[in-house]
């Protein structure tokens, strides 16, 4: 089945059954999310995978009380990081030569170049940025749940400095930016499984300009 056909067979379950999707399956969705680009390939994010359900319940409390939380196989919260550091940056940059086989100061003027014009633009827009980032990903996780027929529910409406501290994010660096619920639609108490799929029509989509 092609991606398309995918897409059009996903939507954002509001009622999930419980059922636990097999090992593998969240393995590639978490490899798929793992695999997405980022700006100059820092990946500023992390994903917790959370299954154990008493902190599933205290993360529904904050987040509007959405069954999905609770009722999902697994609960992925991306987190990205707060601010952008001389180390941070550095611990990718020299990751990455090592794994080259280059020499850790190959990237060093790129380095200071990136640095250069994120730090006048201070933390708020840093972490902004960075949590964008986490947003790629975030899309690459659904695209790829979609294809192995599994569920999965974005969620923007929490409250992230209350899953910071379930999670002890303070003083990590990172912050959460989004949920995701994986597992299997309850179909018989989704009043959203039989609605026709919606979205903008296509001329009105994309502008071509030539």
């Amino acid at each position: 089945m092609s991606l398309i056909e995918d897409l059009k067979w996903r939507y954002a379950a509001k009622k999930m059954n419980g059922e636990q999707i097999p090992e593998d399956k969240l393995n590639y969705i978490l490899e798929a999310a793992r695999l997405a680009p980022s700006s100059s390939g820092l990946q500023p994010y992390k994903i917790f995978v959370i299954s154990n359900k008493e902190l599933l319940n205290k993360i529904k409390d904050v987040a509007w009380n959405q069954s999905q939380v609770v009722d999902c196989s697994h609960l992925l919260v991306f987190a990205a990081w707060d601010g952008y550091t001389d180390a941070r940056v550095s611990a990718v940059f020299n990751y990455t030569m090592d794994q080259r086989g280059l020499p850790r100061e190959t990237m060093d003027d790129y380095k200071q170049n990136i640095m250069s014009l994120y730090e006048p633009l201070g933390k708020e827009w840093q972490a902004d940025h960075a949590a964008k980032q986490s947003y790629i990903s975030f899309a690459m996780a659904i695209a790829a749940a979609a294809e192995q027929k599994v569920d999965a529910t974005p969620i923007e409406g929490f409250l992230p400095p209350e899953v910071d501290k379930l999670l002890e994010l303070e003083g990590s660096g990172y912050k959460s930016t989004l949920l995701l619920t994986l597992g299997y639609r309850d179909a018989d108490n989704d009043w959203l499984v039989n609605m026709k799929k919606v979205r903008t029509p296509k001329e009105d989509f994309s502008t071509e300009i030539k």
